[in-house]
C-alpha cells in the first residue's frame, strides 16, 4: 500500500528545511529539479495495493535510492547507509528536513527492483536521456557490444564437483537424511592432491583426485536422489546430473551452479580469452556523447543484436537513427529500417567521391570513442561485474550503468557551468590571477587575506 505523500508546513522555529540549508549551486541539487518524479510516481503507483497492507516507502526514495547506487558506484548496503549520512541524498530522494536514520532496508531495494520489472529500469533510463535535452537527438550514432561480467569464480570442473558435494550435504542435513559416508577426511586428502597440479609429479595425482571427486559427487547426487520423496529438488538434482554429465567440448555448458544461464563469451581479448556472463549492447551519439541504447542478449553475433538494439533507442527516443557506425564485427546488413549501417572496408573510389571518404573516414574515427564510454561504464557504473540474479538482474544492470552514465554527464555539465560564471564574474570584475596573488601576499595576516579577497570579489 502507497503511503500518504509528505506535506510541506512551511519553515519551522526548531528546524531549517534542506531545500534552505543545501548549496543550491550543488550539481545533485539541479539534477534533483531537473528529474521529473512525477513520470515514476504515475508509473508504478498501480503496483501496489491502494487499501491493504503496511504502508510501502515512497516512490521517489526508492527510485533515487537506484540512480545514487549506480551513480555512486555503491552496494545496496552502502547507499542505504550514506544516505543517512548526505543531506544532498536525501534531498535527492525527496526528503524535506534532515532524517538520521537509514530510509529503508537494503532487501527493500531488491524487492522494488523486481517489482517495477524491467519496463520500470527502462522508464528510470528513458529519464535519463530525457534531460540531457536536444544532445540525445543527434542522429547519428555508434554502436558497440561488451562483455557483462557476472559475479561468479572462474569456472573448472573441479570446483562444480566439490559444490555439488557441498549442496547434497547441506539438503541431506536440512531433510534429516542420513548418509552412508559424509567422505569428509577423504575429501579433505584429495584437496591437498588436487591443490598441487602444477607440480609436474604431481599431475598424475591430481588428475586422479579430480575424478575421485566427481565419482563421490554422483554417488552423493544418486543417493540423495533415492532418499528424497519424488518431486523434491528435482531442479537441483536435474542441474546437478548435467554438471556431471557435461564434457569439455559440449555446447551450452554450465558454469555456475547459483547462475547457470552464464555463457563462456570469447571476444578475441589476449589478456583475457574467455569472460563469463552475458553480451551488453551500448548505443552512443557520436558527437554529443549520450548512452540512448543499452540492452542485454546472451551470446548472439553481433550482427544479430543490431535490429532489436535499434528498436530500443527508436522506443526510447521517438525517433529513428539515420546511421549507424560499427565495427567490423557487425558484418551482414547494410540497412535497417531508415538507419543505414556503416561497417569499414576498403572504399572503392569510382563509387565514392573523396568528400564522401573523408566523411567517412571521420566517422569511422569517431566511432571508437565508445571504447572508452564502455570502459567507464565498467569502471564507475557497475556494470564491470554483474551482481544481480538471474538473466533479469543481467537487462537490468546494463540499463542502470547506462542511466549513472546520463546523470553523471549532466551533474558534470552543471558543474563546468558554475565555473564558467565564477570565471566570468573574474573576468568583469579585471582581477588577473597575479593581482589575486598580490593581494594574498600583501596581506600580513590570514585574517587580512580574507578580507581583502572579499573586497577583491
Amino acid at each position: 500500500m502507497l503511503a500518504k505523500k509528505a506535506v510541506d508546513n512551511g519553515p519551522s522555529l526548531f528546524y531549517s528545511a534542506l531545500s534552505v540549508m543545501l548549496n543550491q549551486k550543488h550539481p545533485l541539487f539541479i539534477l534533483a529539479h531537473q528529474i521529473n518524479w512525477s513520470v515514476f510516481e504515475e508509473a508504478f503507483a498501480p503496483l501496489y495495493c491502494l487499501d491493504n497492507g503496511r504502508p510501502a516507502k515512497p516512490i521517489r526514495l526508492m527510485v533515487g535510492l537506484l540512480i545514487l547506487k549506480h551513480l555512486r558506484n555503491v552496494s545496496d548496503e552502502s547507499v542505504v547507509e550514506q544516505w543517512a549520512e548526505n543531506n544532498y541524498y536525501q534531498f535527492f530522494c525527496g526528503e524535506l528536513n534532515f532524517m538520521p536514520r537509514v530510509p529503508c532496508e537494503a532487501s527493500e531495494l531488491v524487492h522494488f527492483r523486481k517489482r517495477i520489472g524491467q519496463a520500470g529500469i527502462e522508464l528510470i533510463f528513458k529519464e535519463s536521456i530525457r534531460i540531457n535535452g536536444k544532445d540525445a537527438e543527434e542522429q547519428h550514432v555508434s554502436v558497440d557490444t561488451t562483455v557483462q561480467e557476472k559475479n561468479i569464480t572462474y569456472p573448472t570442473d573441479a570446483k562444480l564437483h566439490r559444490k555439488i558435494i557441498a549442496k547434497c550435504q547441506a539438503i541431506s542435513n536440512k531433510n534429516d537424511l542420513k548418509q552412508r559416508q559424509s567422505y569428509t577426511f577423504t575429501l579433505k586428502k584429495l584437496g591437498i592432491a588436487q591443490r598441487f597440479r602444477n607440480h609436474p609429479k604431481n599431475k598424475g595425482k591430481a588428475r586422479k583426485a579430480d575424478k575421485k571427486v566427481k565419482t563421490i559427487a554422483g554417488r552423493l547426487v544418486r543417493e540423495l536422489e533415492r532418499n528424497l520423496p519424488p518431486d523434491a529438488y528435482a531442479e537441483e538434482i536435474d542441474l546437478f546430473k548435467r554438471v556431471l554429465a557435461q564434457k569439455r567440448a559440449d555446447k551450452s555448458k554450465v558454469y555456475s551452479l547459483h547462475e547457470p544461464e552464464v555463457q563462456c563469451i570469447s571476444k578475441g581479448k589476449e589478456h583475457k580469452k574467455y569472460e563469463f556472463g552475458n553480451k551488453a549492447s551500448i548505443i552512443y551519439t557520436q558527437n554529443t556523447g549520450v548512452i540512448v541504447g543499452a540492452m542485454g542478449f546472451r551470446n548472439e553475433y553481433d550482427g544479430h543484436t543490431l535490429e532489436p538494439a535499434l528498436k530500443q533507442h527508436e522506443r526510447l527516443t521517438g525517433r529513428q537513427a539515420k546511421s549507424a557506425t560499427v565495427d567490423r564485427g557487425y558484418q551482414g546488413k547494410s540497412k535497417i529500417g531508415e538507419t543505414e549501417i556503416a561497417i569499414p572496408k576498403p572504399f572503392n573510389s569510382k563509387k565514392l567521391s573523396v568528400h564522401k571518404q573523408i566523411k567517412l573516414r571521420k566517422r569511422f574515427k569517431r566511432r571508437a570513442s565508445i571504447e572508452p564510454v564502455i570502459a567507464h561504464l565498467k569502471s564507475d557504473y557497475r556494470l564491470g561485474r554483474n551482481f544481480y540474479k538471474g538473466i533479469f538482474g543481467d537487462n537490468i544492470n546494463i540499463m542502470l550503468a547506462a542511466a549513472a552514465f546520463n546523470f553523471k554527464r549532466m551533474y558534470n555539465k552543471y558543474k563546468i557551468a558554475l565555473l564558467a560564471l565564477f570565471f566570468k564574474w573574474i573576468k568583469n570584475l579585471e582581477l588577473t590571477p597575479i593581482k589575486i596573488i598580490a593581494l594574498m601576499n600583501h596581506s600580513k595576516s590570514t585574517n587580512n587575506k580574507i578580507l581583502k579577497l572579499k573586497w577583491a570579489f
